[in-house]
């Protein structure tokens, strides 16, 4: 009788292990069903550096500040676009029509970036990269 307690309690314990150690590596991307809930999506998050890469080797991706339109106009990374995390809801904006686009997102210090990021997906959009703020980004920006 013990030692089908002892198993019992055994078992019980590495099932509670292999539940907390798969959570601490799925911590490296967020899930979220995406608008047509076929599927799920996940955004990334990436480095400066990864992020650069990105923008000097692929021709059509978006670069997409997520600050208020004050912080966009003291400085921000070339050639991207301005939707204040704010106003991302429930409709997809009209500046990012296309689901399937690669969208690098940031912000100043990469919460907002990784709030924006997770509205993007729950719209339906299914390549968002998130590269935290624009305090980390060591590269040209332009006013």
């Amino acid at each position: 009788m013990n030692k089908t307690i002892i198993i019992i309690l055994a078992i019980i314990i590495i099932l509670l292990l292999l539940f907390f150690v798969s959570k601490v590596f799925a911590k490296g991307t967020s899930e979220t069903p995406s608008a047509t809930g076929d599927k799920k999506a996940s955004y990334r998050k990436i480095s400066a550096q990864q992020a650069k890469e990105m923008i000097d080797s692929a021709q059509d991706l978006i670069i997409l500040d997520v600050r208020t339109p004050g912080e966009f106009a003291g400085g921000h990374v070339k050639d991207a676009i301005n939707i204040a995390n704010e106003t991302i809801g429930s409709t997809r904006p009209s500046s990012l029509p296309d689901l399937d686009a690669t969208i690098l997102v940031y912000c100043r210090s990469g919460s907002r970036s990784a709030q924006a990021s997770k509205k993007l997906l729950a719209l339906g959009y299914t390549e968002v990269y998130d590269f935290g703020g624009i305090i980390n980004w060591p590269y040209e920006t332009v006013q």
